[in-house]
């Protein structure tokens, strides 16, 4: 059983979304440190031929670490309508803006403010127009030893999940030993997305920006097509 293990972004990149596709098994690691500045609570779309960067604010408490235990702020409904505003100027006049406005603001709608619920409900929506069915399970619901760490803690998921393949991104390809997983009866592959591009109106091409950037300028099928131009590496 091939098994994929990410944190829970905020609309993520169509690489995101490959991994999924590639696994029998998608882990949400929830019950890790949430990162400021990462990729939970912001991503990047195109607006005026230029990558525009969004954020969602997250209460502050020095107390709580994990992402699961983490909340947005109370300006969410005021930073959710600017945002809502900036993307239908973005891309009011992209082939598909009313079918993804509409999936966008109704993952922006969810009642639960909990920073891992809200962004784990787009991701499973998006998967859901994209015809992705890949089980998902939280980390943090998971019997392990929440006592390991790094590549520790990822192989006692695997092993959890009686995996027998486990992949990542390849921009991990230096955190991981092959060879340690070997010892523990795990195939190590990183999946290497090929370069996907596809017309954003008249502008330069501009890669890696959120699946929503991705789903207004493409049909299904075309993304479908997309999720599995990558290679797996050893």
């Amino acid at each position: 059983m091939k098994v994929g293990i990410m944190q829970p972004y905020l609309f993520p990149y169509i690489g995101y979304f490959q991994l999924i596709n590639a696994v029998d098994t998608f882990v949400i690691h929830d019950d890790v440190q949430y990162i400021k500045s990462g990729w939970i609570n912001r991503n990047r779309f195109l607006l005026n031929g230029k990558e525009y960067l969004f954020t969602f604010s997250v209460k502050k408490n020095a107390f709580i670490r994990f992402i699961n235990q983490r909340y947005y702020s109370d300006k969410f409904e005021m930073e959710k309508g600017k945002f809502l505003r900036v993307l239908k100027q973005a891309y009011s006049k992209a082939p598909f803006y009313s079918k993804i406005f509409s999936l966008t603001r109704e993952i922006l709608s969810h009642k639960d403010l909990n920073v891992s619920s809200l962004n784990l409900f787009g991701i499973k929506k998006f998967c859901e127009y994209l015809g992705i069915s890949t089980p998902m399970v939280l980390s943090s619901e998971l019997k392990k030893n929440c006592s390991l760490r790094n590549e520790a803690r990822v192989i006692g998921i695997n092993r959890v999940l009686k995996a027998t393949h486990y992949i990542n991104p390849v921009g991990g390809i230096n955190l991981y030993s092959k060879e340690l997983f070997s010892k523990n009866g795990l195939k190590l592959l990183f999946l290497k997305s090929s370069e996907i591009k596809y017309e954003q109106f008249n502008d330069a091409y501009l890669p890696g920006l959120s699946i929503v950037d991705v789903c207004m300028f493409n049909k299904i099928d075309d993304i479908q097509a997309f999720l599995n131009q990558y290679e797996l590496k050893s």
